[in-house]
């Protein structure tokens, strides 16, 4: 169930989009694509290439939250939603196109020593139950645990392959970007996330996982168990304009953007 915050950000974004996209003539040259923050980083570069490639189009990229793109586009708020988890039950009548495949990336403070965890030794930490860096081979200081906000695909995909059955404690710093998670991380020795990773960069230090680092090779070979697809979704015969959009992101021009950026393509 959504938060009272992001049923806010929700209304607040089909509002915009609302505005942004209905009526006048513009319309047929101008796409909305909205939802995930962790796909809007990569959506905007490539609207940024393909806007150069078509200067007569407007590729208007949004956040909100996985979640959030999914009933914009529902409700026709924006023509493309983008989304970092699977689709739930009641969403499968959008169409569904992955367009990247990513790994979730458990980071800490590049001072921070250690170096690999157990998915039980994640349970642990975020339900609350491992409380000191001690448990974990490091000094006796508490662990700082930070998450992201409920209708975050990011979450939605670390609570199926990481915590299961088991909740993320409300003891959790709860943060609404990857970029907000990361500079947290970055700046308290003793903290700990987890973000897309194409995002990593050298403020923080990836984990393994069950001693497997987070890669493009072990993510593209499924031997890295945190990875999940990015994707667009649609309603049934999306616009022209739409349609052209999501070719170029699937064709070897957008595949190349994608996977330079840091993500796995599909091909």
């Amino acid at each position: 169930m959504d938060t009272p915050f992001n049923k806010l950000t929700i209304i607040w974004l089909l509002l915009l989009l609302s505005c942004g996209c209905s009526g006048g003539p513009a319309k047929s040259h101008s796409v909305t694509v909205a939802g995930s923050t962790s796909v809007q980083p990569f959506a905007e570069k490539l609207a940024e290439i393909f806007m150069e490639v078509h200067p007569d189009t407007i590729v208007n990229v949004q956040g909100g939250g996985s979640t959030a793109g999914i009933k914009a586009c529902v409700q026709r708020a924006a023509q493309i939603g983008t989304c970092s988890r699977e689709l739930k039950r009641e969403e499968s009548n959008l169409e569904r196109i992955v367009i990247a495949h990513d790994g979730i990336a458990v980071i800490v403070h590049p001072r921070n020593p250690v170096k690999n965890l157990t998915i039980e030794q994640l349970q642990g930490i975020f339900s609350g139950k491992i409380r000191s860096w001690a448990l974990l081979g490091w000094i006796d200081k508490p662990i700082f645990f930070v998450t992201r906000e409920e209708g975050s695909g990011t979450r939605d995909a670390f609570e199926h392959l990481v915590m299961g059955k088991l909740d993320i404690s409300d003891e959790a710093l709860v943060q609404d970007s990857n970029g907000s998670v990361r500079e947290i991380i970055a700046n308290n020795t003793w903290a700990i996330g987890y973000i897309s990773f194409g995002v990593v960069n050298k403020q923080v230090k990836a984990l393994a996982v069950n001693s497997v680092l987070p890669s493009p090779k072990t993510i593209k070979s499924k031997q890295y168990k945190l990875t999940r697809p990015f994707l667009f979704v649609t309603l049934p015969q999306p616009s022209e304009l739409s349609q052209k959009f999501i070719d170029f992101v699937l064709g070897p021009d957008g595949q190349r953007i994608l996977e330079h950026e840091g993500l796995i393509g599909v091909h």
